[in-house]
């Protein structure tokens, strides 16, 4: 298929001049390429991860430990999506492992470079998985290009937030992202 701008033109849905490395809360669903169902089903309102969905789950809680200013708050991971709180704090954290060395003068990360970490590497990993414990296939990418991402401004946001991801499961049938 030739680019066609009209139609392959995206709107970015992060806000323009907005630092995405400084310290805060910020709310993010990643979506799989065709909203293809790969890591599980829902089975009486409950997530029930497959290997693949297990896999992920083990990436997405581990990864802080490459971003020494990254915490992960309440997730969920869906058939073909995952939502996520990631927390960015001015402070690095100490006694923590890290994969790579780290230094008091890492910038920080912004919060693209955590999604595409995240993605590179559940990636990977599920192209193994292919290979060697015969997951299903994926078309040409796992993930979707973008995501979606939101800046948690207060409490109460944050409250409905994590309402929204625990009892997305429950909700699965009326979900936009599903695909059936």
């Amino acid at each position: 298929m030739n680019y066609n701008p009209e139609f392959h033109h995206r709107q970015s849905v992060q806000l323009k001049d907005y630092d995405y490395s400084q310290q805060g809360i910020y709310f993010v669903t990643i979506c799989t390429q065709n909203r293809q169902s790969l890591f599980g089903e829902i089975e009486d309102g409950q997530m029930l991860l497959n290997s693949a969905g297990l896999m992920i789950q083990v990436q997405w809680s581990e990864l802080y430990q490459r971003f020494p200013r990254i915490e992960i708050g309440t997730y969920i991971i869906m058939p073909n999506h995952l939502h996520g709180l990631i927390i960015i704090s001015d402070e690095i954290r100490r006694g923590e492992p890290c994969v790579r060395p780290e230094t008091d003068n890492i910038s920080l990360p912004p919060l693209g470079k955590f999604i595409q970490a995240f993605k590179s590497l559940t990636t990977n990993g599920y192209i193994l998985g292919v290979k060697q414990q015969g997951w299903k296939e994926f078309p040409d990418k796992l993930w979707q290009r973008n995501y979606y991402e939101h800046i948690v401004r207060d409490e109460k946001d944050l409250q409905r937030i994590e309402e929204y991801i625990l009892n997305n499961p429950a909700k699965w049938e009326e979900d936009e992202e599903n695909p059936g």
